[in-house]
């Protein structure tokens, strides 16, 4: 493997000066240019003229092509003859050695939003998975020499770190008793994210990258099973459901009882006890409207 980059400051100063420095070399060759124009110089002052010209050029050319603009939250990276000489990260108008040359990077904070992937969860079912990753670039040098393509290279490692991580996890529970709800895709999506941002990171830092925040954007069941876990999902709501009204009429009918014993309004053997505890569970459990019956014998005759 080729040795790491590491970014380190580089040969760059304020672009004013420079400005001014150009400026000041433009007017005296205009005024010099001038002055042999309105009068009739002798061949010396003309050859002087000449050199000094000479010189003022020499000076315009050294000076000019230095000279670059950087945008807030933007770096160069300067090189001489191919080798990485450093980054610029000053702000404005700036100038370096007019050899070196230059590259910009924009340091801003960038999201990439995955595409739907399909892949199977921890139990093999298929499912659907979309996430954005917000990034930036943390060390010029190793994002532009140590990897062939920075924004592809955080294409590729974020689509490979969400398949990975989607295939670590259940989608939910599915009545796995061991495996708790925010340990699923489903019901951890605060603290899968998180693992995708320290495992992304990981893959990013060799480039020089960092990922500032992750997130889930889509997840759903492949629509090939969607139907099926659907109507699993639906029985396991109903089942629920269910289970809070027993639990509550079981509670209304111990109530029940207990106030009859405690008033002695009616004394109830096992037998009786039993048909009214079928009745009144029957009343409170039941979907439809209940008809009332009225008993005018006894259930011993």
């Amino acid at each position: 493997m080729p040795p790491a980059h590491n970014e380190r400051s580089g040969i760059a100063f304020t672009g004013y000066i420079a400005l001014v420095v150009a400026l000041a070399l433009l007017l005296t060759a205009i005024s010099t240019v001038v002055g042999l124009a309105s009068g009739q110089p002798s061949e010396s002052e003309l050859a002087t003229a000449g050199w000094r010209l000479g010189a003022l050029a020499l000076g315009l050319l050294f000076i000019v092509p230095g000279i670059y603009m950087l945008q807030p939250n933007e770096a160069a990276t300067l090189q001489l003859f191919g080798a990485y000489t450093g980054t610029d990260r000053g702000r404005g108008l700036r100038w370096t050695i007019p050899f070196f040359s230059r590259k910009k990077l924009s340091l801003r904070a960038r999201t990439f939003l995955t595409e739907k992937l399909k892949v199977n969860d921890q139990r093999g079912n298929p499912v659907e998975i979309a996430g954005a990753i917000i990034w930036r670039v943390d060390d010029t040098a190793k994002a532009l020499f140590d990897v062939d393509d920075y924004e592809a290279f955080v294409r590729i490692q974020s689509e490979t770190a969400l398949r990975h991580l989607a295939s670590a996890y259940p989608y939910d529970t599915m009545d796995a008793e061991d495996i708790p709800a925010s340990r699923t895709l489903r019901g951890g999506a605060e603290s899968i994210a998180e693992t995708l941002a320290a495992e992304l990171g990981e893959r990013l830092a060799m480039a020089g990258l960092v990922v500032d925040q992750t997130k889930l954007t889509h997840l759903a069941y492949a629509p090939e099973i969607a139907n099926a876990m659907l109507r699993r999902q639906q029985a396991e709501a109903v089942i629920a459901a269910r289970r809070k009204i027993v639990e509550g009429a079981v509670g209304m009918v111990e109530m029940a009882l207990a106030q009859l014993a405690e008033r002695k309004m009616v004394e109830l053997d096992d037998e009786r006890r039993a048909a009214m505890v079928s009745n009144l569970l029957v009343v409170l459990c039941g979907e439809r409207e209940v008809t009332p019956v009225v008993n005018s014998g006894t259930l011993y005759t």
